[in-house]
């Protein structure tokens, strides 16, 4: 899915993870205790800095800090904007 979302810099754009809807004994999570996800799907990555090129790249999927980024919606769909260095790392499939 294209995005028309052009991040600046080192900022990357990330779609998170669905929430777990249910524990693995099936107990089913109310809304109120769901946890915030801390992986997600790159969706577009910015430039980088002119002394520092981007490592991630669209498509890839990440680890990031359960308080990074700032939650933003576009076209109907949410989204968390970062920094590259608030992301751990790329989980390899």
């Amino acid at each position: 899915m294209a995005i028309k979302f052009k991040p600046l810099a080192d900022r990357v754009l990330v779609e998170a993870a669905p929430a777990e809807q249910k524990t693995t004994s099936g107990i089913i999570i109310p809304d109120t205790a769901k946890e915030k996800p801390l992986k997600g799907i790159v969706v577009a990555v910015g430039p980088g800095k002119s002394d520092e090129k981007m490592t991630v790249k669209v498509g890839d999927s990440v680890l990031y800090g359960q308080y990074s980024g700032t939650e933003i919606k576009i076209e109907n769909g949410d989204y968390l904007i970062m920094k590259e260095s608030d992301i751990y790392g790329i989980i390899n499939n």
